[in-house]
């Protein structure tokens, strides 16, 4: 029996510390445009204000990769690109649909550098969802 203790005590105390350092996995939705883009990298930042250790994955397609293309800029005329690069500074993975630029007959480079590109946005982002339990946000 105190060994039977022993045990559920030590199982206990694993699964404490696995709560704390747990990390928070969270995909935010990209698919609406420029004004979404900014609302979006503004929840982000705000986000990683609170938790700093958050995992966070940006997927974009349709109408939602145009902010990051170069030149792309929010409406008050500031580039995304130093946005983008700030939040991947902090650990923010940016991913474009690849099905995406076929349909809108784009071409990788029209893009700004560090985002990745995936083959398919939506199934990047069930992905996520389904197999490595991230949580979704679309802002």
């Amino acid at each position: 029996m105190k060994r039977l203790m022993q045990l559920v005590a030590a199982l206990a105390l694993a699964a404490s510390a696995c709560a704390a350092g747990a990390q928070d996995k969270v995909v935010y939705h990209f698919d609406s445009g420029i004004a979404q883009a900014t609302k979006g990298l503004r929840n982000i930042r705000n986000h990683l204000d609170v938790d700093p250790k958050a995992q966070i994955v940006a997927v974009a397609h349709a109408e939602g990769v145009d902010f990051l293309m170069e030149g792309a800029k929010t409406g008050n005329n500031q580039e995304f690109a130093a946005l983008v690069g700030d939040l991947s500074s902090r650990g923010v993975k940016f991913e474009i649909c690849e099905i995406t630029l076929k349909n809108r007959n784009l071409k990788k480079d029209q893009f700004i550098l560090g985002p990745g590109f995936t083959p398919s946005g939506v199934v990047r982002i069930a992905n996520l969802q389904s197999r490595q339990q991230f949580s979704y946000i679309k802002p």
